[in-house]
């Protein structure tokens, strides 16, 4: 990808990007800058997934990554530049489209429905848009539910659980597929700090699940995954891309981050607070 300015420290910083050759990307950002208000969140980043992937964005807080994200998902729109989506340019929003995108999202607070129970917000997409059998629909919510440690619940309101609790139900809602209509179904996770506020424990189910499932899809899965936890990063991602001031300052290999020189990565892993990157007051 060549080499770009940091703006932090006015030094030149090496992007040695560790994109597959002769792959089309699922998705794929151009130019893409996005504000609110006087803040320029991101500025014209360029940033592709391929076909089975497993990226993690990261970077200090407030610089773009959950935004990144929201932009992939169709969720938000871009102030500028385009989005890709199986080379298809994507005109509005997700729900603006006439056919699935594809694309699955586990937010950052769990965003559930408060008043339907764990088992109507994990099968809500099939008990909404299925005409499978509401018997077969729960069987699908509790396979769900086990595979992220949460086995009995299905009865519960999400008032009635913890903070992980219902951001682990969050999850379990984004793998949720249809067995009946495969085309249907997510080829695209896109996972906001999924482990942010879990125990150690509940951190590594999470991730050896992000891990299962993209190795249990046909073809292998792709997903993105913002995260500050290192732990995360390192069992779950293979490429890493660092955003900060808006833009890609570096883009790398998971084995990269021990060996880099560049001075953002590596304060970031130190935990330094002598660097290019700077509290805000």
């Amino acid at each position: 990808m060549g080499d770009s300015w940091s703006r932090a420290e006015g030094t030149q910083t090496t992007l040695n990007s560790p994109l597959p050759p002769n792959l089309d990307p699922l998705i794929d950002l151009r130019g893409v800058s996005k504000r609110f208000g006087q803040n320029v969140i991101l500025d014209g980043v360029d940033l592709c997934v391929y076909p089975g992937e497993a990226l993690a964005i990261i970077g200090p807080s407030g610089t773009g990554k959950s935004t990144s994200l929201r932009i992939m998902a169709g969720l938000t729109a871009p102030d500028q530049g385009e989005v890709y989506v199986r080379g298809e340019r994507r005109i509005g929003l997700a729900e603006d489209q006439r056919k699935p995108t594809g694309i699955g999202m586990v937010f950052q607070q769990a965003a559930l429905f408060d008043s339907l129970t764990v088992d109507e917000n994990v099968g809500f997409s099939l008990y909404q848009n299925s005409r499978l059998p509401r018997r077969r629909i729960r069987e699908l919510v509790e396979e769900r539910l086990e595979m992220v440690g949460l086995s009995g619940i299905a009865h519960r309101f999400p008032a009635e659980l913890s903070g992980g609790m219902r951001k682990r139900v969050s999850f379990a809602r984004a793998i949720m597929e249809n067995p009946d209509r495969p085309e249907d179904n997510r080829t695209v996770l896109l996972y906001d700090e999924p482990t942010a506020g879990l125990d150690p424990i509940a951190s590594t189910v999470i991730e050896d699940l992000v891990r299962s499932l993209q190795q249990g899809r046909a073809g292998g899965g792709s997903y993105v995954m913002v995260t500050h936890q290192e732990s995360t990063i390192r069992r779950t991602a293979d490429r890493v891309v660092f955003l900060f001031h808006g833009k890609v300052q570096w883009d790398g290999r998971v084995a990269e981050i021990d060996t880099t020189d560049n001075p953002l990565v590596r304060q970031f892993f130190s935990g330094n607070v002598q660097g290019p990157i700077q509290l805000l007051g």
